[in-house]
């Protein structure tokens, strides 16, 4: 049994498989499990480059999220973001938000740490059989955006395919911002309403709990579309945007941009996953809201369905 990326929604998957006592393997082409939930150190310190947060409404999450507490990697940070728009600043109300103090990628890799994990690892086809690179298996999981896992997909396993057309991503760039100090009015993260640059702001010292002045900015699919050729060159501009929204005086010091061209679902085919009778699994939260606990209900409804499969068989 295969399972293709190393998110939280693959890792969710195998952790069912392996449970169920089904051998597993995941296989990640990054060099490190997390997906979206992306962290990446500066000087040391992370800052987290996908995922802005979590929110809990799911039980049985609501139980992994507890976990990630009581094991120190996870807190509740806000329920209050603020608003920019065209009538100003105000406060808007809403769900717990979670953070993670070392980044959220720790959580994945908190949850892959007894499953068999093999990273740098680039798989190029998927056909029928299942067969993955050459090699048969009894089922395979692609645990990624639709059109990433359509690139694997031989055009025979029609089913999987039109699962994976079904899905529409926005993309994003998120750019990591650190600061001589904390010079901006205080909030915790911003939605930011009507701008053509940004979508996103979250101060990552606060979401972080080290009083770091580092912010995090996401901007809007439609900026993001124009610059994923070269998105390093789009960090003047989001630089910018930020001192301008927050009345900055002093610039950056050090400016990061991470290019994320499938960042969002936008349409997914319905249902919580995808499995076809040529045992092809498919998962992540384009079966659902965009959100953390959508990719992990996704990965683990997959993974229970595998089971039963396999055990029936």
């Amino acid at each position: 049994m295969v399972v293709v990326g190393a998110g939280i929604a693959g890792v969710a998957c195998a952790t069912e498989l392996a449970r169920a006592g089904i051998p597993v393997q995941i296989r990640e082409r990054a060099r490190v499990p997390g997906g979206r939930m992306a962290s990446r150190r500066f000087d040391g310190r992370p800052a987290d480059t996908g995922a802005a947060y979590f929110t809990v409404d799911d039980p049985d999450f609501a139980g992994v999220a507890h976990e990630w507490r009581s094991a120190g990697l996870a807190r509740e940070w806000t329920d209050t973001f603020v608003a920019y728009g065209v009538d100003g600043r105000r406060e808007v109300p809403g769900p717990m938000r979670w953070a993670a103090p070392r980044g959220l990628r720790s959580l994945v890799e908190h949850l892959a740490r007894e499953l068999p994990v093999t990273v740098n690892r680039l798989v190029l086809g998927v056909e029928p059989g299942p067969v993955v690179d050459g090699a048969p298996c009894e089922a395979v999981v692609l645990a990624m955006p639709g059109p990433q896992a359509a690139l694997l997909l031989d055009p025979a396993l029609t089913a999987a395919t039109r699962a994976t057309q079904a899905q529409r991503w926005s993309p994003s760039l998120a750019g990591v911002l650190r600061f001589p100090t904390r010079r901006w009015p205080a909030f915790r993260g911003a939605f930011v309403n009507d701008h053509p640059l940004l979508n996103l702001l979250c101060d990552d010292g606060d979401r972080r709990g080290d009083d770091a002045p580092v912010l995090v900015a996401h901007t809007t699919p439609e900026f993001a579309a124009g610059h994923l050729a070269q998105p390093t060159a789009a960090g003047p501009a989001i630089e910018e945007a930020v001192r301008d929204l927050l009345g900055l005086p002093e610039p950056a010091e050090h400016v990061h941009v991470h290019r994320w061209t499938y960042a969002k679902p936008t349409a997914g085919p319905g249902g919580t996953y995808h499995l076809d009778a040529d045992g092809v699994g498919l998962a992540g939260d384009a079966f659902g809201k965009p959100r953390v606990q959508s990719a992990w209900l996704s990965g683990r409804d997959l993974g229970r369905a595998l089971v039963a499969r396999l055990r029936g068989a």
